[in-house]
């Protein structure tokens, strides 16, 4: 691996299970010091242990809840006493509710927008600042395909990764005077609890369906070469968005459908999905996050 990530000081949200926790072991294997923080300050600090123990170095899981700046604050504030710095924010925390748009409730959209998209946007901030006064960082935002090209059943979720792959675009622009390298990596539908329930067709398994590490990979890699914009995962994804925008909506719409895109998280197997809604969707669930178990959904592990 590039010696670029080796003693890289790593802060990942979202980071006890999937995703995040996949980076953390990618980044700790390359040589990265990382901490990690999920609202399930139990699970974090289980997992953090698990991948010091399996690389014989101590990794950081704290507390953290997304949507909150006092709690963000902190968290980079802990990481960045224990470390003597922050050279890296990844910003991975997030939900997925799936169904027909009309039958969403506004809890559901209200909570997607404060986590998907508040919760980037704080961390963003937050980080940037502490990145312009040491006068370096790298901020690695988790957008989505659907954030390019949306998939019925995820009108929201489409939405707020949108808007992550937007707001990306800009302060790549904007906080590069500041030596500041804004990356958004867009994975395609992740072999996690967040596509539960889900029956891809073979078509798509091929084409669009990814596990974490290979998410985990590409995040590795953009740190390891400071490689600032939008990466696709996988890139054959990124391929075919490509091509697709030469054509006019309807006809990208009739190809979605004939991909069986369009059916994909509208036609869910809701027992397979039920935990996964249950920490999601629910007025106070007991267990919150694409992947953790906490009070509120704030902060989840992808």
């Amino acid at each position: 691996m590039s010696p670029n990530v080796h003693g890289k000081r790593v802060v990942i949200t979202g980071g006890a299970r999937g995703i995040g926790q996949a980076t953390a072991e990618a980044l700790v294997a390359a040589g990265a010091r990382v901490a990690i923080g999920d609202i399930d300050k139990d699970l974090v600090q289980d997992t953090a242990a698990r991948i010091g123990a399996r690389f014989g170095t101590t990794v950081l899981g704290l507390p953290l809840d997304v949507t909150d700046r006092g709690s963000f604050d902190e968290f980079l504030s802990l990481a960045n006493m224990e470390f003597g710095g922050i050279d890296v924010l990844v910003n991975n925390a997030g939900i997925m509710p799936t169904g027909a748009f009309l039958e969403e409730t506004d809890a559901v959209t209200d909570r997607q927008i404060d986590v998907n998209v508040r919760g980037v946007i704080l961390g963003s901030k937050l980080a940037a600042a502490r990145f312009t006064d040491q006068g370096y960082g790298h901020i690695v935002n988790l957008g989505s395909v659907v954030g390019i090209e949306g998939a019925p059943g995820l009108a929201v979720y489409s939405a707020t990764k949108h808007a992550v792959i937007g707001l990306g675009s800009v302060l790549r622009q904007e906080l590069a005077g500041s030596n500041i390298v804004v990356s958004t990596i867009a994975p395609g539908f992740v072999r996690t609890e967040l596509i539960a329930g889900m029956k891809p067709n073979a078509l798509i398994e091929k084409l669009a369906m990814v596990g974490p590490e290979e998410v985990a990979a590409a995040i590795v890699q953009v740190i390891a070469t400071a490689r600032p914009g939008l990466r696709y995962v996988p890139r054959t994804a990124g391929a075919i968005l490509g091509a697709l925008k030469a054509v006019p909506e309807a006809t990208r719409h009739r190809i979605s459908a004939a991909f069986g895109l369009q059916s994909l998280a509208l036609n869910t197997d809701e027992t397979a999905r039920a935990a996964y809604r249950r920490r999601t969707e629910a007025p106070n669930p007991v267990v919150a996050g694409e992947n953790s178990v906490a009070k509120d959904p704030s902060g989840s592990a992808r």
